[in-house]
């Protein structure tokens, strides 16, 4: 199954942490990682009092299911030094987040786990990388992803590698 994972850090070393997170994913049982988009970075959404974001996308054909695949994101997250215990503020700075964006056209919602992601149709900094990687895609029940970020400002993420 192809799966779209989104990828974020604004503390520390924010590209080194993105970058071993998309080897991360690629060394995750049943699972390879087909393409990563380039890093971008992007202005802080939701709380902006915080340092700009390097974000990319990755795409993993993967035998994990997407509760697996999602429990296996967040031991990633873990050993990047996230303690979701602690009940980070939403939005807040990550050392890393991880984010099961869609998941072939699958629509789930279960506990803990949406999919496509309930904002992904929201977020620049999302659909950029994402659009990188899979130009034609079309988020379920959203539509396509180019229509989408055609309505959004995308003027201030720049890519950087």
């Amino acid at each position: 199954m192809k799966a779209y994972v989104g990828l974020g850090a604004n503390l520390g070393a924010a590209e080194a942490a993105v970058r071993a997170a998309v080897a991360a994913l690629d060394g995750l049982p049943a699972t390879r990682c087909l393409r990563a988009s380039r890093l971008y970075r992007t202005p802080a959404w939701g709380r902006v009092d915080q340092p700009d974001f390097i974000n990319a996308v990755a795409l993993l054909e993967t035998g994990l299911a997407p509760g697996p695949l999602l429990a296996s994101m967040l031991d990633i997250e873990r050993e990047a030094g996230r303690d979701r215990r602690e009940d980070d503020p939403r939005w807040g700075p990550r050392v890393l987040d991880l984010d099961l964006l869609l998941y072939g056209d699958a629509v789930l919602d279960l506990p803990g786990l949406q999919v496509p992601h309930p904002r992904l149709h929201e977020r620049a900094f999302a659909l950029l990388p994402l659009l990188e990687i899979a130009p034609g895609i079309v988020i379920p029940g959203q539509g396509p992803a180019r229509d989408l970020l055609q309505a959004m400002a995308v003027e201030d993420i720049e890519a950087i590698g």
